[in-house]
C-alpha cells in the first residue's frame, strides 16, 4: 500500500503516518489537510528523526535568554545588550541552484535573527564542495559566493569570517551553511507566538507566488537518486532590497506595543508560521488565503499555504492597531494585508474566500511523530582504525610538503571568497575575516566585542563521530579564545545522511553525545540550531558535518590578538602536547591519498584549562601574537603567522622537540588543544610562569626574526636510550613562497 499513486506518498507521508492524521481527525483528511500535514510533518520542519537525540544538549546557562525553540537564541552580554544568533542550511537548494538558494539561505538566517527583535550587525558562513578540479564543483562554489554576496551585501551586513572545504563526500552534496549574529536589548526580545482571541494576523512583506512548494517536505527531506541527479528547481528567487525594508519596518514595529508576536515565513511558509504560533500560544487562528495578497492568478488554497516566497512575516497585532502597522509598513515602501484573526478554539482554520478549506488542531500539526531510529556503528570504522601508518613514507622533501599543504583549498587563503563579501558595512567590524574568528564592536565606546567563529572537521566525525564533534566545539571556541574573547554559547548546524539507515543515526547520535560533552566541559551551552538530514546521492552520504557556531565575549578590544607575527625579537611558544597523529589530517589525504585511522585525542579537562590560561595571558599584556594549531598541524600553523606577520616581522627561526615516533606525524600531524603565542622576550618570563602554575606544557619554538626566511628544525630523540637529541633541518623557504602557495590555493582553480 505505499504505491506512490497513494496521496500520503505524494506529500511525503508515510502510510502509518498517513493513519495517525486520519486517527487525530476523526476522518480522512481533505486534500488542504493533507497538504498542511505532509510539511509540517516532513523532517525539515518537525525534527522527528532527531528530537529525541537533540533532548541531551545543554541548553542553560547564566547568559541564557533564549534557547532552542524560537527563531533565534539569545544570551546577555550585560545589562543594556544581548545578542541573537542561529545558523542554518540551504544545502539541498544550493546544490539545484547555487546563486538563488545561497541568497535565500542567507536572507532566511538574517528573518530568523530581525523577528527577535534583533538588528543583524555580523554574518559568517560554512561552505563545502566536492574537489576543484571539478567544474561542476567551481560552479557550485562560484554561484553559492556570488548568491550569499548578492544578498549579504545588499543587506548591509558585515561578513566577518567563516570557513570553505573541499572533500570528495560533497561531489553529490554541497553544504551553505549561513550564520548571523544581531544586538538587541534584553527587555526587548520578540517571540514567535500568537495571543489574544481577536488580535490580527496580517502579512507582511512580499507577495505570495508558487515558487518553493514542497521545497520543504519533498527537496530537503529527502536524498537524491540516480533519476534525480539533477532535481527540478523549487528554489525560490529572493529580494534583499524588499528584506532591507522588511528589516527596517520591522524593526520600528517593535518600538511601539502593536506587536503580540511574529514569524518569519521560511520553510513551509503561511502554514507554518501560522500553526507554529498558534501552538506556542495555545490558541487558534483563522486564515482566509484570498485575503493574502498573490503575484499569480489562480493559486489554490493549498499552495498559498506552502509557498515559499521569501522576504514575508506573520504578525500578530493587537486588535484595533492594525492600522498604525499598516501605516509603518507604507513608510518602508512594504506590503501589510490583514489575512485572519486569533480564535480561541486551538484549530487552525483556512477559508478560501469565506468558505472553510481545512480545519486541523494547531497543536497536531506541531507536535509531528518522533522516531527513535535503530542504530548501527558503521563497518568502516575498524578497519580505518587499523591502518598501518608505516606503510607511508615521510616526505622527501619537507620544503615542498608543506607548500603542497599551503597551496590546498582546504588549508590556502580564503580570500577569494571573502573579498566578494562586504566585511566593513556599519562600521562596526573590528576584525574581519581571514583570521581565527571574527569581531564586531559593541557598545557606545566600540571597547567590548562580540567574537564568533564557524568551525567543523567533517573527517575527524566521519572516523570517530563523538570525539569528532567534540573537536568541532573545542576548536571553535578556541578560535574564539586565540584573539582574547570568551566563548559563551553556540548554534549548531547538525549535517548528515540519511537517518533512516542506522549506519547514518548511529553517527547522529554520537555526534550529539559528544557536542553535550564537550558544551558541558566547556560551559558553552546550546541555544539552538539546524538539523539537516538527507544529504546524500545515489546512497552515498557526505561526511557527517555538525558545523559549530560558536559566539564568544570579548571584554577588552584593546587587547584584541591576532595571528600575524608583531616584532622581531618576539619569542615563539607552543603550548599543549604534539603527538604522532595522523588520523584525519590534511596532509595524510593530500600527500598520501589517505583518510584513515582515528581522530585526534581530545582531553576537554585539559582544553578548557588551556583556554582559559590563554585567555587570561592575553588580557594581562603578555601576548602579541597567538593562533590555533588545526590543519596542517604546527608548521603550516607557524608558517600561516609568519604570512600574516607585520612587514619587519616576516621571518622566523624554530625547533621543534619531538617525541618518538613519526616526524611527519607530529610536523604536520593535528594533535589537538595547542596554541602558538608569541611574547615580548621581557614578558618570557611571566607568561612561563603562568603556564607552569596552571600546569599547562608549553615548549619554547625559537624567535621571530624578520628575516624574511622561514626555517624549522626538529629536534628528535636518538636511537638509544640516552637523551641525546638529533637535529633534522626540515624546511628553509622564503616567507614570500610561503604567501605566494597560500594565496594561490583558490584562484588557480577559479580563473582568477
Amino acid at each position: 500500500m505505499s504505491d506512490a499513486r497513494e496521496p500520503w506518498s505524494e506529500v511525503g507521508l508515510t502510510e502509518a503516518e498517513y493513519r495517525r492524521v486520519v486517527e487525530i481527525l476523526g476522518r480522512a483528511p481533505n486534500h488542504v489537510e493533507l497538504h498542511m500535514f505532509g510539511v509540517m510533518w516532513s523532517e525539515h520542519c518537525s525534527y522527528k528523526h532527531s528530537k529525541a537525540a537533540l533532548k541531551r544538549l545543554p541548553t542553560k546557562g547564566e547568559r541564557v535568554l533564549q534557547g532552542p525553540g524560537e527563531n533565534a537564541g539569545v544570551v546577555r552580554i550585560d545589562e543594556d545588550l544581548a545578542v541573537a544568533f542561529k545558523i542554518e542550511s540551504h544545502n539541498h537548494p544550493s546544490f539545484v541552484d547555487p546563486f538563488n538558494g545561497a541568497a535565500t539561505g542567507v536572507g532566511g538566517i538574517l528573518r530568523d535573527v530581525f523577528t527577535m527583535g534583533a538588528r543583524p550587525v555580523a554574518s559568517l558562513n560554512s561552505l563545502r564542495f566536492g574537489p576543484l578540479d571539478d567544474p561542476k564543483q567551481r560552479e557550485l562554489l562560484k554561484g553559492a559566493v556570488e548568491g550569499i554576496a548578492h544578498y549579504g551585501n545588499t543587506m548591509g551586513v558585515p561578513a566577518i569570517g567563516g570557513e570553505v572545504y573541499f572533500d570528495e563526500s560533497y561531489r553529490g552534496n554541497c553544504l551553505v551553511n549561513a550564520m548571523v549574529l544581531g544586538v538587541v536589548r534584553p527587555d526587548r526580545i520578540h517571540k514567535g507566538v500568537a495571543a489574544g482571541p481577536g488580535n490580527a494576523l496580517m502579512l507582511v512583506g512580499g507577495l505570495t507566488g508558487r515558487d518553493g512548494i514542497h521545497a520543504a517536505s519533498l527537496l530537503a527531506s529527502a536524498e537524491f537518486t540516480d533519476e534525480e541527479a539533477e532535481p527540478p528547481s523549487t528554489v525560490p528567487v529572493g529580494d534583499p532590497e524588499l528584506e532591507r525594508r522588511l528589516m527596517e519596518a520591522c524593526l520600528e514595529l517593535f518600538e511601539t506595543d502593536a506587536v503580540v508576536g511574529i514569524q518569519d515565513m521560511g520553510a513551509a511558509g503561511l502554514i507554518s508560521s501560522s500553526s507554529e504560533m498558534a501552538a506556542r500560544g495555545g490558541v487558534g487562528v483563522e486564515i482566509d488565503v484570498r485575503k493574502v495578497p498573490a503575484k499569480e492568478e489562480g493559486m489554490e488554497a493549498w499552495e498559498f499555504l506552502l509557498s515559499e516566497s521569501q522576504e514575508r512575516m506573520l504578525v500578530c497585532v493587537k486588535q484595533g492597531r492594525e492600522d498604525e502597522v499598516a501605516a509603518i509598513c507604507r513608510k518602508w515602501d512594504v506590503l501589510a494585508a490583514v489575512i485572519g484573526r486569533v480564535t480561541d478554539d486551538g484549530m487552525v482554520r483556512v477559508l478560501d474566500g469565506g468558505q472553510v478549506v481545512a480545519e486541523v488542531p494547531a497543536r497536531a500539526l506541531a507536535d509531528a511523530p518522533v522516531y527513535h531510529p535503530a542504530k548501527a556503528e558503521p563497518a568502516y570504522l575498524a578497519e580505518l582504525r587499523a591502518f598501518d601508518w608505516s606503510r607511508l613514507p615521510e616526505p622527501e622533501d619537507w620544503n615542498a610538503t608543506l607548500l603542497q599543504l599551503l597551496r590546498s583549498p582546504n588549508i590556502g587563503s580564503k580570500a577569494w571568497v571573502f573579498r566578494q563579501f562586504d566585511h566593513a558595512a556599519g562600521d562596526r567590524t573590528a576584525l574581519g575575516p581571514g583570521g581565527d574568528a571574527g569581531v564586531i564592536r559593541l557598545g557606545p565606546d566600540g571597547r567590548k566585542g562580540i567574537a564568533a567563529s564557524v568551525d567543523c572537521n567533517g573527517r575527524y566525525v566521519y572516523l570517530n563521530p563523538r570525539r569528532g564533534t567534540a573537536i568541532a566545539v573545542a576548536e571553535a571556541a578556541r578560535n574564539c579564545v586565540v584573539i582574547g574573547a570568551q566563548p559563551v554559547a553556540i548554534t549548531n548546524n547538525c549535517n548528515f545522511g540519511n537517518p533512516e539507515k542506522p549506519e547514518i543515526f548511529w553517527t547522529f547520535d554520537e555526534a550529539i553525545s559528544g557536542m553535550a560533552e564537550a558544551c558541558e566541559a566547556l560551559g558553552t551551552p546550546v541555544t539552538g540550531g539546524n538539523v539537516s538530514f538527507y544529504n546524500e546521492t545515489s546512497g552515498e552520504a557526505i561526511h557527517p558535518t555538525p558545523t559549530i557556531g560558536m559566539v564568544a565575549v570579548h571584554e577588552n578590544l584593546e587587547r584584541l590578538t591576532t595571528p600575524g607575527f608583531k616584532q622581531a625579537g618576539d619569542v615563539i611558544l607552543l603550548l599543549g602536547e604534539t603527538r604522532d597523529e595522523l588520523g584525519g589530517s590534511e596532509y595524510a589525504r593530500l600527500v598520501h591519498g589517505v583518510l584513515a585511522g582515528d581522530a585526534p585525542a581530545l582531553d576537554l579537562a585539559f582544553e578548557r584549562k588551556l583556554q582559559q590560561v590563554v585567555l587570561r595571558a592575553i588580557h594581562e599584556g603578555l601576548v602579541t601574537a597567538a593562533h590555533d594549531v588545526a590543519e596542517g598541524g604546527v608548521a603550516v600553523a607557524l608558517a600561516e603567522m609568519a604570512i600574516a606577520a607585520e612587514p619587519e616581522a616576516r621571518g622566523c627561526q624554530v625547533s621543534l622537540f619531538l617525541g618518538r615516533g613519526r616526524v611527519d606525524g607530529q610536523v604536520f600531524g593535528e594533535s589537538q588543544s595547542r596554541i602558538v603565542l608569541t611574547a615580548r622576550r621581557e614578558d618570557v618570563a611571566r607568561l612561563q610562569a603562568l603556564l607552569m602554575v596552571e600546569d599547562v606544557p608549553f615548549k619554547l619554538l625559537g624567535d621571530v626574526t624578520g628575516d624574511g626566511r622561514f626555517r624549522l628544525a626538529a629536534l628528535a630523540p636518538g636511537a638509544g636510550s640516552d637523551d641525546v637529541f638529533r637535529r633534522q633541518e626540515l624546511i628553509d623557504l622564503s616567507v614570500d613562497e610561503l604567501q605566494k602557495a597560500f594565496e594561490e590555493a583558490i584562484p588557480r582553480w577559479m580563473g582568477a
